[in-house]
């Protein structure tokens, strides 16, 4: 099994992830104007930028003040649904990491399920709603899957990589029962989910970080 990780290696994967949100900004959005407000990735992207912003200022000490702060930042700068659901999956991530200096690979697992089951507290999804839950809860499973072979954790992100770009490309024939996508009944399938876009890019950036 891998060694621990850092507070640096896992800032990394956060500001390699405002990177993609930034890089891909037209793209999400372009994706939301199709069943949504047509302001999720000009969202995502000021959100996080001002997280970045709020790390630059004060660089946290410990996994759980990393996420805390990235959390808390999305919840107070992004509207619509993506502030809330992905500010509290940071902040249900920051919460299991807690004061800990040593992140081990099944810590990070157990942070990353712990964020899954704050987007479902908060958003009430389930499998096959089309929404960011559809990316995120296959890549969470397939996460879990490697490390219990005792896989290194660079090679179960990979796998959580391509569990979560499937559940992504998965929502496009669905009928979306959740969110603003939900009003349009069948005229919403055909099109790719931009929150389950957006956590694709979330675990892109993990297998382009340190770990």
């Amino acid at each position: 099994m891998a060694d621990n990780v850092t507070t640096a290696v896992l800032e990394e994967w956060v500001r390699t992830f405002a990177t993609q949100v930034a890089e891909n900004r037209d793209h999400l959005t372009e994706l939301d104007a199709a069943i949504g407000d047509a302001d999720h990735g000009s969202n995502m992207d000021r959100g996080m930028k001002a997280a970045v912003a709020a790390l630059d200022e004060t660089p946290p000490a410990t996994a759980g003040a990393l996420f805390t702060k990235v959390g808390m930042t999305l919840v107070s700068t992004v509207g619509g649904a993506s502030g809330p659901l992905f500010g509290t999956f940071f902040l249900r991530m920051g919460t299991s990491f807690g004061d800990s200096d040593a992140v081990t690979p099944q810590d990070f697992a157990t942070a990353l399920r712990a964020g899954l089951g704050g987007v479902v507290a908060r958003g009430k999804a389930e499998p096959g709603d089309k929404t960011m839950y559809d990316a995120l809860a296959p890549a969470v499973d397939a996460l879990d899957a490697a490390l219990a072979e005792q896989s290194p954790l660079g090679a179960g992100l990979k796998a959580a990589r391509d569990a979560a770009a499937a559940g992504r490309d998965a929502t496009t024939p669905m009928l979306a029962r959740k969110g603003r996508a939900s009003y349009l009944g069948e005229r919403s399938v055909g099109h790719q989910d931009p929150g389950a876009t957006t956590v694709a890019l979330l675990l892109e950036a993990a297998t382009e970080s340190s770990f």
